[in-house]
């Protein structure tokens, strides 16, 4: 193959001639290109967690409008990362890859400066554009340097970008929050987009295609809408009502955009998502891991800084802390599993990680307001050692299975899945979280009128009240606080507890599919 390839008038440097240039270092100069900007993209998707109550306080938000900032996030993350192979073969890796970065690096600007919520959705939205065109283009750029013995390894090393970056995320941004504000945790980026741009200027390849092919619009405006009214839909049905004009009619156009983006890939001759990798029964197996993968990364990371804040008190600062030690164990892990899935089964190692990641939020079903920090903390370093062995197999699995010319699509289209299982377990949890939180307040309500066991609570509360030194009226009052504000606590407890019981039985659901791809693999 000739190192350079004439396009026109331009040449392009291919990654023949780079590998050649930088000699064996050449692999681990890309994978550290494309970790630089990743982690600071997929970080953003969580750092934003720690911030949630002091930005609903500062915009007078509900959590139901709170939610659409990392939901948002999400969806345009998903649709985007559909267009990775055409921006490849538009602009090159390199090419690509630095318009990513220049997006996010707006996104985030916009962000800092926002001064209402429409331009924090719209900064966040952005911002998950960004990160869903990079995450594709990085692990395709991974797999291709590596041999194929040592793709585990590199799989590995991009699992870790990917699902590390939103464990540590909320630690830097509680600290910035708590010193500073919450407009800084959109600065923390910045530098890591300057640098992945010089690096990648350096180390990636600039080869595209020598006409530039038609982008698949009609596709991805489908596809946008489809997402953008089904989460609507479900971010809504709780306070509208599942069976509102509103909530039916969001549902509806989904299925029918879904409907006719699925028929418009069938027929496009750039499709964003080609459905031919979905003829392969193991690569759809394991969509379904990848899809309910996406729901525990981002559902759980969703759920843990919101219990602690607003159940236990914490600080942001105390709330990223906690989940310290499970980025730690996340980073020790990583490199151990991509060893291991170059040697195992990948369903071996992934059926492993899912009961690890199940039994962790099994066990945080059980968390209180009295729950100790280092308790909590080790429940959650539990399931990042289940991610840890599941991630790095998961993409080698997915993709070892496929032809070679449908590898840069399957990258797409399992982080695609992934994504998708990600902004959909976000306002799903949340949607949960709100519904049994209210059901329980409805069956712990003991304040109804009539009622002889509120009657009696209220006078114990109201006469320990008044031995300390309060009035009759007072008393009274003050106890009636007491006791709604002690409900509302245990219903919001209860809540949580549901809501992490709800992301364990999923994940012990995905041992089904998980178990399907213990398949005979394709020869190669």
């Amino acid at each position: 193959m000739m190192d350079r390839v004439s396009n026109g008038a331009s040449t392009q440097v291919t990654t023949e001639e780079l590998a050649s240039r930088y000699g064996a270092a050449y692999k681990w100069y890309v994978s550290v290109t494309v970790l630089v900007g990743l982690i600071a993209m997929i970080a953003s998707a969580t750092i934003v967690n720690v911030a949630m109550p002091d930005i609903m306080g500062e915009f007078g938000m509900g959590q139901d409008q709170a939610q659409w900032l990392s939901t948002a996030f999400l969806a345009s993350m998903t649709a985007a990362m559909l267009t990775a192979t055409w921006a490849v073969k538009s602009f090159g890796s390199r090419g690509a890859y630095i318009i990513s970065l220049l997006a996010f690096a707006l996104g985030s600007l916009l962000g800092a400066f926002s001064t209402d919520d429409i331009a924090l959705i719209i900064a966040r939205t952005i911002q998950g554009a960004a990160a869903g065109l990079a995450q594709p283009l990085g692990m395709v750029a991974m797999f291709q340097v590596f041999p194929a013995n040592r793709r585990g390894s590199a799989m590995g090393l991009y699992g870790m970008g990917v699902i590390l970056a939103p464990a540590l995320g909320p630690t830097a941004g509680g600290m910035l929050i708590d010193n500073y504000s919450w407009h800084y945790v959109f600065f923390l980026g910045l530098p890591f987009c300057v640098v992945g741009f010089l690096l990648a200027s350096l180390f990636l390849p600039t080869v595209r295609d020598s006409k530039r092919p038609p982008f698949d619009w009609f596709g991805f405006i489908l596809l946008s809408v489809s997402l953008a009214a089904f989460l609507a839909g479900l971010s809504n049905g709780q306070r509208l009502g599942w069976d509102s004009t509103f909530v039916i009619g969001s549902f509806c156009l989904a299925t029918v955009t879904m409907c006719a983006f699925v028929a418009q890939e069938r027929r496009a001759a750039t499709p964003l998502l080609a459905l031919d990798v979905y003829y392969n029964s193991r690569f759809v197996a394991a969509s379904a891991v990848a899809f309910i993968l996406g729901v525990g990364v981002y559902g759980s990371t969703y759920l843990v800084p919101l219990f602690v804040q607003t159940v236990q008190g914490y600080t942001p600062t105390e709330s990223g802390l906690l989940l310290m030690p499970a980025g730690i164990a996340l980073g020790m892990v990583f490199p151990l599993a991509g060893r291991l899935s170059d040697r195992f089964p990948p369903y071996i190692l992934i059926f492993f990680g899912m009961i690890l990641f199940a039994v962790s939020n099994y066990l945080m079903s059980d968390v209180g307001t009295d729950t100790a920090f280092w308790t909590f903390a080790a429940y959650i370093v539990l399931g990042r050692i289940g991610l840890g062995f599941i991630m790095p197999s998961l993409n080698n699995g997915a993709l070892r299975v496929l032809d070679p010319y449908l590898i840069s699509h399957g990258a797409g289209a399992i982080n695609f899945i992934r994504q998708l299982g990600g902004a959909i377990g976000v306002d799903m949890l949340s949607v949960y979280l709100e519904r049994q939180t209210t059901l329980y307040a409805h069956e712990i309500n003991t304040m109804q009128p009539g009622t002889s066991t509120g009657v009696s609570a209220l006078h114990l509360i109201a006469a320990a009240l008044h031995r300390a030194g309060l009035t009759g009226a007072t008393a009274a009052g003050e106890a009636h606080r007491f006791l709604s504000n002690m409900m509302a606590a245990q219903a919001n407890v209860m809540g949580f507890r549901e809501s992490f019981l709800l992301v364990a039985v999923i994940f012990f659901v995905a041992l089904l599919p998980t178990w399907y791809m213990r398949a005979k693999r394709l020869p190669g």
